[in-house]
């Protein structure tokens, strides 16, 4: 969580610095995949651990929504708090679930956006591991 922690700062202070790329990437849901897919492929990257990026995918949505009061527009920021913990039935540390999901995964918004970022999670831990 601090790697992610970090990431997710440095986003946003990023974002403050350089107006430009605020504005570039339009709407919030943009901005906060941006950030909440660097900080789940760092952590995917540190701990070659597909679950672990994920959980810093959602630690990054709920810093992002503190410090900026919301994720997009008319709320749809559903799919993106969702944790593992609440949409998950079975326990996601026995066979990397992060490789199993697709467009149709319960809670998640498999847009353009989204779904580059949870592929990229998932290939780093298998970049971190050199299995990949």
């Amino acid at each position: 969580n601090d790697i992610a922690t970090e990431v997710t700062l440095y986003g946003m202070e990023q974002y403050e610095d350089y107006p430009t790329a605020l504005e570039s990437h339009f709407g919030g849901s943009q901005r906060a995949t941006v950030l909440a897919a660097a900080s789940g492929v760092t952590a995917a990257l540190a701990t070659a651990n597909s679950n672990a990026g994920l959980n810093g995918w959602y630690m990054s949505m709920l810093l992002h929504k503190e410090g900026w009061s919301r994720l997009g527009f008319f709320g749809y920021d559903l799919q993106d708090q969702c944790g593992s913990a609440n949409s998950m039935s079975i326990r996601p540390d026995e066979g990397l679930l992060g490789e199993l999901r697709g467009p149709n995964y319960p809670n998640y918004a498999m847009n353009v956006g989204h779904q580059g970022g949870y592929a990229g999670i998932a290939g780093a831990a298998h970049i971190a591991r050199g299995d990949a």
